[in-house]
């Protein structure tokens, strides 16, 4: 029989499932709901639950992504956004004893880097960035073909590199931070619209929407460039809601990246379409799980 493992994205609204063979294939997956409110003990047993409903015989490990960061050894939720009352859940260890596999959970944007660099746009490259335009700005960063996490487990808040000393406050403290430009919540604030509307009145050729993405074009492009000279990948992957609209800003944001950054820190460099969409979680978490093993 062959070895499997299984991918979970923790959701604040859906947990997905999927077993995995060692060369990426889906043998079977699964969503079920997030129990509200989203509490551990709650959520525990919904994982449980669904866990037992695929065919587990052959599984060997699981791996989870979680919103939020985890430890650096990938055992302890520190604080799961969206979820209910977590404050240092050790969700690793209480599904190793429900379940007697070996588990490993890590931030889902980690996941998602995970995921495009093993089966999706990243597929063909060692080093990489991933970067998610959303409701916030996630994060991740592939070095070597694994994912680095840093000292203590929270590298890769790519969103939240600073953009404009003087800019809007953010959550995290910062001022100005790259997020506080190029988020769906930015977008909101800048212009009063949701991102779908823009990229349909840029569709139609709309002067101001076009202005606008050229403009979120160059914000993005400055943020990239700053990653750039830290980590020179060979490719840069956007994925998350925004990047439906990529056409209309990506060759803003590259024109930024040539002006700004030496060639021999770009050399090659490509900037990339996400291509899992909301599967890139699940995948990268059963990646996860498969380099424990």
């Amino acid at each position: 029989m062959q070895a499997e493992v299984i991918g979970i994205d923790l959701g604040g609204t859906a947990i997905k499932l999927g077993r995995f063979s060692k060369d990426g294939k889906c043998e079977q997956s699964l969503t079920v709901p997030t129990p509200q409110p989203a509490t551990p003990e709650a959520v525990i047993q919904a994982l449980v639950a669904a866990i037992n409903s695929l065919e587990i015989a052959s599984v060997k490990a699981i791996g989870v992504g979680t919103p939020g960061p985890t430890d650096a050894a990938g055992k302890v939720a520190k604080i799961a956004i969206n979820l209910v009352g977590w404050q240092d859940v050790p969700l690793a260890e209480l599904l190793e004893t429900k379940t007697g596999l070996p588990t490993i959970i890590a931030n889902d944007a980690n996941c998602a880097g995970l995921g495009e660099a093993w089966l999706g746009a990243g597929r063909n490259f060692r080093n990489l960035i991933l970067l998610t335009l959303g409701t916030g700005v996630g994060g991740a960063i592939i070095l070597d073909g694994k994912l680095f996490t840093g000292h203590q487990g929270a590298a890769g808040e790519l969103g939240l590199i600073s953009l404009n000393p003087e800019g809007p406050k953010c959550n995290s403290g910062n001022c100005g931070s790259l997020e506080q430009y190029v988020s769906v919540q930015a977008i909101r604030r800048l212009t009063g619209l949701e991102p779908l509307e823009l990229g349909e009145l840029a569709e139609k050729g709309d002067r101001q929407a076009l202005e606008f993405w050229q403009n979120y074009g160059k914000n993005l492009g400055v943020g990239l460039a700053n990653l750039i000279y830290i980590l020179t990948p060979e490719a840069i992957i956007i994925g998350g809601g925004i990047s439906a609209s990529a056409k209309f800003f990506f060759p803003a944001a590259l024109a930024e990246i040539e002006q700004r950054v030496l060639l021999s820190s770009r050399a090659g460099l490509q900037l990339l379409l996400a291509e899992l969409g909301n599967q890139a979680g699940m995948v990268g978490a059963a990646k996860l799980a498969w380099q424990m093993l």
